[in-house]
């Protein structure tokens, strides 16, 4: 009698199934597991995040900084302690008989250091009162006209209000004395007036105020005013014979 293989019941083989399922399953997530493990043993542990790197930017790179000149004329107004008006007044008084026809606020040149004969700025003399400053020192260069149109440049200390330099302009011919006589005559509005006509159409800080005449063949004054909110410089032009605004240009680089 030949004795046949019998095969398994069928609930036996579902157990085997079941089993063997189960031993491919724990062995898949042990793999896995074993593969996440390398992984993170093998990244750097030092790499930024996304957000760390974010965080890590140069913090100014969104705003854009001033132009340099902005930051030259915040330099220059910011280190600043004598007023146009007052430094004019300086001016004045050093020309007899004399009228302001420019006074501009700028850095102290090289030239300052000797006077027009060359003498050391350390000994006072009629054309070198006074020492002069540093170079690069903050100066108000002012020139003031006696009553036939002859032009005095004086220079004054922007920090302490002294007067440093005197001198005749010595470039003027008779043609330019009778221009500047001419504007003179026609000038109803002081400086100091026409200051006030261009600051109450915008506030801030005077560095320029120049007698000249526009395109129209009127006497005006011009006049530089620098905001200090952002360091905008308006240029206000004001009609010398009445005093009225004629127009303004901001130049905001």
């Amino acid at each position: 009698m030949s004795s046949a293989r019998r095969l398994p019941p069928l609930r036996s083989l579902a157990v085997i199934g079941a089993l063997g399922t189960s031993a491919l399953l724990l062995t898949a997530c042990t793999n896995a597991d074993t593969n996440r493990s390398s992984v993170a043993e093998a990244a750097p542990t030092g790499s930024p995040t996304a957000t760390e790197s974010m965080s890590k930017s140069p913090s100014g790179s969104a705003t854009a900084s001033m132009s340099e000149d902005k930051t030259k004329r915040k330099d220059l107004v910011s280190a600043t302690k004598v007023a146009w008006d007052k430094a004019a007044d300086t001016a004045v008084k050093e020309v007899p008989g004399g009228k302001l026809v420019e006074i501009e606020l700028k850095r102290t040149d090289a030239e300052a250091t000797a006077s027009p004969t060359g003498s050391p700025t350390g000994t006072a003399s009629p054309g070198m009162p006074n020492p002069a400053p540093s170079a690069g020192t903050p100066e108000w260069e002012a020139k003031v006209a006696q009553s036939d149109g002859t032009l005095h440049r004086i220079d004054i200390d922007a920090v302490n209000g002294k007067v440093f330099r005197t001198m005749v302009d010595p470039d003027q011919d008779p043609d330019d004395k009778t221009q500047i006589t001419d504007w003179l005559g026609k000038a109803k509005q002081t400086p100091q007036q026409a200051v006030k006509a261009a600051t109450d159409k915008t506030k801030g800080t005077v560095t320029k105020v120049e007698l000249d005449e526009n395109d129209s063949q009127q006497v005006v004054w011009d006049v530089d005013v620098v905001d200090k909110s952002n360091w905008d410089k308006t240029t206000v032009v004001v009609d010398a014979a009445n005093g009225k605004v004629l127009g303004q240009d901001v130049d905001k680089d």
